[in-house]
């Protein structure tokens, strides 16, 4: 089996940004933390990560054919960007949304997701563990 996990806007400033709510783990540790997860688990992983709108959608489009299931935590661009979701919905390819923190708990715009639409789950405000269960559930559907 074979994941791409996308990161959008900011996720790369972990560690950096609010750690109050994102905590102190770093992108390169988390990052780390999906590789040997996925390594003990035999799957084969990409993570990729951009600020830019459009690279995020150029990511969701070339698993077509190539990717069976995507973790995508889109940061604000969850809030925003109809592009993503339409390139979620154009391959697909399950997908899972992943937040760090619960964004329905924080402000109003953030209760608004426009990917959600085409994801089969969504998983949030379980931190960066967030992203191992997105795998895991996304194995146990493969296995089915």
């Amino acid at each position: 089996m074979k994941i791409r996990v996308i990161n959008g806007a900011n996720i790369n400033m972990l560690g950096i940004r609010e750690p109050e709510i994102y905590g102190s783990t770093t992108y390169s540790d988390l990052v780390e933390m999906i590789k040997a997860h996925a390594k003990k688990t035999g799957i084969e992983i990409e993570v990729m990560q951009s600020n830019h709108e459009g690279d995020l959608v150029d990511m969701i489009q070339d698993c077509y054919g190539k990717i069976d299931g995507i973790v995508i935590n889109p940061g604000a661009y969850t809030h925003t960007s109809i592009a993503i979701l339409d390139a979620v919905k154009a391959v697909s390819v399950p997908t899972v949304e992943v937040h760090i923190s619960d964004p329905d708990t924080r402000d109003e715009f953030r209760k608004i997701s426009f990917i959600r639409a085409a994801c089969v789950k969504t998983i949030k405000g379980h931190g960066l563990n967030g992203y191992l269960e997105a795998i895991d559930f996304l194995k146990s559907q493969a296995d089915a």
